[in-house]
């Protein structure tokens, strides 16, 4: 059998040590860095808003810058009339004057155009009256006196930043025209260029890029108004702002922003943790391949100690694991002498008084139930007895008498031995306990001491099976000196006193009590009925259901008034193959049955009677048959 736990002290020692150093190690590990991760968080938010508001500021400068040279080149143009002005910024692609009254739509009024760097980008001019239709709100705000970017790389097919600002304002909040411009991205892409780590974008009030260092994003007019940074930027009223995010992949962020404070836009600046505290992640994994080293080096140091504690413990392990498999020849012989060289010499002495008590309980078994051994080595049996609902059972050998004439007393011996043997067997896988031999008679019990909750069922099941073993064991038997054996059984169940009878010197377990009787009467039944199993008619209400029974004549027990029913029992009925009928009963088993006179029935003291089959008492003329002391039993006719 497999032992339950395997778990050595020496892997104990092992396992306790290497989790102290590796909590010390790791919590020192841990706190080094947290702390180192807290301050780069720190330093992350630091070099991300100073970077923000670098840009932020140098963004917001040139913006003035490209409106203010706007403004003086559009006056030029339209003072000189100029239809191929030169302009010396290439990444400046158009300026147009777009006018409005109180009764006409907006319209440019005049426009120049970088025709060199549209020509580049495959344009030869700009739609204006289209860009107008599609800018509505942009250019509603421009003649409100407000500056307003927007993306318009789509009218270009490239990288472009457009720009609404007002140019003749005639009252506060109101502009006769505005100007229109359009100048590449490529004006801002050194203050958002990616380094390493920090990554920058621009972004107008509503969330469009207005400037990124891929510039494919921007071409494509994307919208950040749902990344957390932007979101937080455009919903707040602070003029800068950080925050710790976590995108849709899971990645972590520390991001600021700043706002430019030129129209509505305004600088982001994040970098992701990973990369952020690369640094951390790498003091890390060197401080986690050092403690590992360290517990290596330790787990090697403690096995080598463990060794010259352990071994003599594995040795008492290996004797008690021994033990438990019933092998008391123990030779363990102290080898140190310190406690376990003294636990190892008690062991061995324990080991000689366990083997002393196996003795006597295995020899005290053979002579009573194991589990009632088990109680009077315990000390727990007491004379007395108390009220059980219990089977009992009885067998007999028929003819037994004249076969032990004919054969020697070691004969005899050796013959009732093996057929012992063999019962016994039965009793024992039907759950049950021989309470005694009487004889050639085995009196057997289900419910004492113990109840499995289906007694009377084991009991018959248990007669259906030594029926079975005799069938087979009869088959090599015949003749005077080793005759065949055939048995009647007999059972009952009901309440019956259990316990311990006789006296502190001497005392036996056993069962008394009139359902004990009636089970004795009814297993002698069986000769006179020519039948080997018989049951009362307590047992049958009990198993009807689950076996083929027959009824018998009825019998009038001593002492009872009602007659009781008796019956054969043939097979189990979920046997397909099994006896179905009392002829098949007596050839299957080889029962010769003849109606005996009932003046054979006579015997020196009779406890019952049998009645004939309308249950009534033989007439007056029969009664003499009963003459002799006491009557056993009466058969009715």
């Amino acid at each position: 059998m497999a032992r339950k736990y395997n778990i050595s002290i020496s892997f104990k020692l092992i396992v306790l040590m290497s989790l102290l150093i590796t909590l010390s190690l790791g919590g020192m590990i841990y706190l080094a860095t947290y702390y180192f991760k807290n301050d780069n968080i720190v330093r992350a938010e630091e070099i991300t808003l100073d970077r923000a508001s670098l840009i932020s500021l140098k963004v917001k400068t040139d913006f003035e810058s490209i409106i203010e040279n706007s403004a003086l080149r559009l006056e030029k143009a339209i003072s000189t009339k100029s239809e191929t002005p030169i302009f010396k910024d290439n990444d400046l692609l158009y300026i147009g004057q777009i006018h409005q009254t109180l009764s006409e739509k907006p319209e440019i009024k005049y426009e120049i155009s970088n025709t060199q760097s549209l020509l580049s980008m495959g344009l030869d001019k700009v739609n204006s009256a289209d860009i107008i239709a599609a800018e509505e709100d942009p250019i509603r705000g421009g003649f409100n006196t407000e500056i307003k970017v927007f993306n318009g790389s789509l009218y270009f097919n490239n990288p472009v930043i457009g720009i609404i600002a007002p140019y003749k304002v005639t009252a506060p909040g109101n502009a006769s025209s505005i100007m229109l411009i359009f100048i590449s991205m490529n004006r801002f892409l050194d203050a958002v260029k990616s380094d390493t780590i920090y990554q920058s974008f621009i972004v107008n009030g509503s969330g469009e890029l207005i400037a990124h260092y891929d510039s494919s994003l921007v071409a494509a007019k994307a919208n950040f108004k749902n990344m957390p940074l932007v979101e937080k930027m455009l919903g707040s009223t602070a003029d800068n702002g950080k925050i710790a995010y976590t995108d849709s992949n899971k990645n972590a962020f520390i991001g600021s922003f700043r706002k430019t404070g030129f129209s509505d836009i305004g600088v982001v600046t994040f970098v992701e943790e990973a990369r952020a505290f690369a640094a951390v992640y790498k003091i890390q994994r060197r401080n986690i391949i050092i403690t590992i080293i360290i517990i290596n080096i330790a787990i090697i140091l403690l096995y080598i100690f463990s060794k010259s504690l352990t071994r003599p413990i594995r040795a008492l392990s290996a004797a008690a694991n021994q033990i438990k498999n019933g092998d008391f020849a123990i030779t363990l012989k102290p080898t140190t002498r310190d406690e376990i060289g003294y636990l190892t010499e008690s062991f061995g002495e324990m080991a000689l008084g366990l083997s002393e008590r196996e003795k006597l309980k295995s020899a005290l078994g053979k002579f009573a139930n194991p589990e009632i051994a088990e109680q009077a080595m315990k000390g727990e049996i007491q004379l007395g007895g108390e009220r059980k609902y219990a089977a009992i059972f009885f067998s007999d050998i028929r003819n037994f008498t004249s076969i032990s004439e004919k054969l020697e007393p070691e004969a005899v011996v050796d013959f009732l031995n093996q057929y012992m043997s063999r019962m016994v067997h039965c009793v024992n896988d039907a759950h049950g306990m021989v309470d005694k031999f009487i004889g050639d008679a085995i009196m057997a019990l289900w419910g004492v001491p113990f109840s499995h909750g289906n007694d009377t069922e084991n009991a018959i099941d248990c007669a259906l099976n030594m029926r079975k073993i005799l069938l087979v064991f009869n088959q090599n038997r015949g003749g005077d000196k080793n005759p065949l054996i055939k048995i009647g059984c007999g059972i009952n169940v009901g309440p019956m006193v259990a316990g311990q009878i006789g006296s502190d010197e001497k005392m036996e377990y056993t069962v008394i009590g009139d359902t004990v009787n009636l089970a004795s009467r009814i297993e002698a039944l069986n000769k006179p009925f020519g039948t080997d199993i018989l049951i009362s008619e307590d047992a049958y209400q009990k198993v009807n259901q689950t076996y083929r029974l027959a009824p018998m004549r009825k019998i009038l027990v001593k002492g009872k008034k009602k007659p009781q029913q008796i019956y054969a029992v043939l097979s189990r009925k979920d046997d397909t193959t099994g006896i179905k009928s009392i002829e098949e009963l007596r050839k299957v088993v080889g029962i010769e049955h003849v109606d005996i006179p009932e003046s054979d029935f006579l015997e020196e003291e009779t406890k019952y009677q049998i009645l004939d089959e309308t249950g009534v008492k033989p007439k007056q003329n029969h009664e003499k048959l009963f003459h002799k002391k006491e009557v056993l039993y009466e058969i009715l006719d």
